[in-house]
């Protein structure tokens, strides 16, 4: 009886604390996003340390619920419309934006005198960006147009490339340690995107001309959920990334339901309560301490990685005849790095326990920074774009 008074009055407190840092956000120049980590690190370990323990161990539940839907809803961006509208410039910047961080990172790393392979490792793993952080400054933001819209889809994206660009970076390292064959990293990421590339359609297709039917034009929130939740436990179960299945399944449905005109709203109605359960267990798991381990080495990481995203973004948006707000600004919006990253460590550190402690070291800490500072930036972009497009 105690524990679940306990997760209850949790809950309603920190729900209720959304309420008050969306109003708090409004009047600040700090997004809502940095508010409640700035919470969840002060009522974590690091701070009062007063979440309950049946709380704190479900974070990694809620985690993927979160992400789950801010995955379907980031594919359901990707229509044929506004890929059209956008005339390449989402994939110029985005292939860019990736491309240019992870070079940057890794060169700068080089000049330092860091190991080859310890460069190319951290250089991959900078180019990924954290979809639920961007998703949630997108959201409180009254600043919606053309930007915010481009930044969403250049987002979705993220996920892939970044996987894509992590896979190549771990075979080449294994090549130089000298291992390769059967065991090269690259087909393990092959697997894992085209696995769920493959669940996403085999969900999305079906659901496409299903959805909707129980309340003609209006999916309703049970369907809706139900497949999201479905598509979620099937990628897991399988081994394959369940954020890109759940953004593959959004942008089939987004694409081929024609009988509604929003695959599953509903669904935002659960996703914005569980984002601000989320970012507040974000921010009490976020291991502050974690920054004094940065040093030299970590903070050329972070410069290298802000310059690459940065810069980036501008040559993307040169190459695909972007307006100039968007140049300048989109890659500042892509600075907030999360969960993506610190699972690409993880994997790193596995496949070479020799670089472990480094790997480890500079992106957990980095990550802290950039959790806490990125969305500021993301704010900060949308503000200014939005004035640029004005002028």
């Amino acid at each position: 009886m105690e524990s679940s008074a306990q997760f209850l009055l949790t809950v309603s407190g920190i729900l209720l604390l959304g309420l008050l840092t969306s109003t708090v956000a409004k009047r600040t120049f700090l997004p809502r996003v940095t508010l409640l980590l700035f919470f969840g690190i002060l009522i974590g370990e690091d701070g009062l340390a007063i979440i309950p323990t049946i709380f704190s161990d479900r974070f990694e539940l809620i985690a993927d619920l979160t992400l789950l839907m801010v995955g379907f809803l980031l594919g359901g961006k990707l229509t044929q419309e506004s890929l059209r509208d956008s005339k390449g410039t989402v994939f110029w910047i985005a292939i860019s934006a990736a491309l240019l961080t992870t070079l940057a990172v890794s060169l700068g790393l080089l000049w330092l005198g860091v190991s080859a392979q310890i460069s190319i490792v951290l250089g991959c793993i900078a180019s990924a960006t954290a979809p639920a952080a961007v998703l949630d400054v997108v959201g409180e933001s009254d600043k919606k147009g053309e930007f915010s819209a481009l930044l969403l889809s250049i987002v979705a994206f993220d996920d892939v490339l970044a996987l894509i660009i992590f896979g190549v970076g771990i075979s080449l390292v294994k090549a130089m340690n000298g291992h390769g064959g059967d065991e090269l990293f690259l087909l393990v990421a092959g697997r894992e995107i085209g696995g769920a590339v493959v669940l996403g359609i085999s969900l999305g297709l079906p659901a496409a001309y299903l959805t909707g039917r129980v309340k003609e034009g209006q999916p309703i929130l049970s369907e809706a959920l139900g497949l999201v939740l479905l598509c979620g436990g099937l990628a897991l179960w399988l081994g394959v990334s369940y954020l890109l299945a759940a953004m593959v399944m959004g942008a089939v449905i987004a694409n081929l339901a024609r009988h509604h005109e929003y695959p599953f709203h509903a669904i935002e109605n659960v996703e914005s309560p569980l984002m601000v359960i989320f970012f507040v267990l974000a921010g009490a798991s976020l291991e502050i301490g974690a920054l004094s381990e940065l040093g030299i080495i970590g903070g050329v990481y972070i410069l290298c990685r802000s310059i690459g995203k940065i810069i980036g973004a501008r040559l993307g948006g040169k190459l695909s005849g972007a307006d100039p707000g968007t140049q300048r600004w989109m890659g500042v919006a892509l600075m907030p790095q999360a969960g993506v990253a610190i699972g690409m460590a993880l994997v790193a550190a596995n496949q070479f326990p020799e670089y472990r402690q480094v790997v480890l070291s500079i992106v957990i800490s980095s990550t802290v920074f950039f959790e806490i500072v990125g969305p500021v930036f993301t704010r900060l972009a949308l503000q200014r774009s939005s004035h640029s497009a004005e002028t």
